[in-house]
């Protein structure tokens, strides 16, 4: 089979991304990342006179082991490998190939890191310190509704476990609501139903009353956290940055803090204390469940201790 003009290779590209963006609602960044990895993948089996209808599992190990030679860490190589299985998989579905060159190849392995968490008494210091003077009514009004905003977002993400894409974007009509749920539109646009704790709803309602109060211009538009930005809403970046400020606040490695750190210090608290590890999958908005299973060493932890604790033999020394 002759190799395809670079314009029909494009276009293997381009039906590929259009069938994952359909049938799996692949964000734009999953699509991006696809299409750079398959661009690459290209334009190294280009001068070895061969295309993606033709090349052999040889030709996708030489291209890994090229890719690995100039400096690749293992995780992008793993990466690429699971781009160029997925295309090869659909054009043998598409019947475009009978075969499938990428069955025999093993990835690179590589360790895959624990979550960053935070201790639930780090984080109950860390909320204490973004509450700090809120109840100050002396206090100049745009500090006191900066800081209400800070305990809202805080509140929020360790209450919900939300992306933080998805916390800066809530509406404002979150605040409002009659039930302690939201409504969320999370990646590939699909939605799903987070229950807010108590807290975190009076956050909510204590940080509007003052938007509304000091900053009724702000308060009018659709957003739950507006902001002078592209969006209209806050920025991850901005969160990010003030979230560390309070981290060192509460005498925490300003390092140790994210917002992402917080999502982690959701679900590992969840499970920790007996939650179901489908169920925590549901709430992050996670589809697959191998994802969620990156906080299996918290379930592993408690069998253990499970078996130290009741098991009859358990405290007994090893031989």
């Amino acid at each position: 089979m002759t190799a395809p003009r670079p314009a029909a290779g494009k276009s293997l590209i381009g039906a590929f991304l259009e069938a994952i963006a359909s049938e799996r609602g692949a964000g734009q960044n999953t699509l991006d990342a696809y299409r750079r990895d398959l661009l690459d993948y290209f334009d190294f089996l280009a001068p070895r006179g061969t295309s993606a209808l033709a090349a052999s599992g040889a030709d996708v190990r030489a291209f890994l082991a090229a890719r690995g030679a100039a400096g690749l860490a293992a995780a992008s190589l793993a990466r690429k490998l699971s781009s160029v299985r997925q295309f090869h998989k659909y054009l043998y579905v598409e019947g475009r190939r009978g075969d499938d060159p990428t069955l025999a190849i093993e990835g690179p392995r590589r360790a895959r890191p624990l979550p960053k968490i935070l201790s639930v008494a780090e984080v109950d210091r860390l909320i204490g310190a973004a509450r700090e003077g809120l109840g100050a009514a002396k206090r100049p009004p745009r500090e006191r509704l900066a800081a209400a905003r800070m305990a809202c977002l805080i509140e929020l993400i360790y209450a919900s476990g939300l992306r933080v894409s998805e916390l800066v974007a809530l509406p404002k009509s979150a605040a409002r609501a009659k039930e302690p749920l939201i409504a969320v539109r999370g990646k590939g646009g699909k939605e799903r139903l987070v229950p807010i704790s108590g807290p975190a709803r009076a956050a909510m309602r204590f940080y509007r009353d003052l938007l509304d109060k000091h900053a009724p211009g702000a308060a009018a538009g659709p957003w739950l956290f507006p902001a002078d930005s592209d969006s209209g809403h806050l920025t991850r970046q901005v969160f990010a940055r003030d979230l560390k400020t309070v981290a060192a606040a509460a005498g925490i490695a300003a390092a140790r803090v994210s917002p992402h750190v917080l999502r982690h210090a959701f679900a590992s608290h969840l499970l920790q204390n007996g939650a179901d590890l489908r169920v925590v999958q549901d709430l992050l908005g996670h589809a697959d469940i191998s994802t969620t299973q990156i906080y299996t060493h918290v379930l592993d932890e408690r069998a253990k201790a499970m078996v130290r604790d009741l098991h009859p033999l358990g405290d007994e020394e090893g031989a």
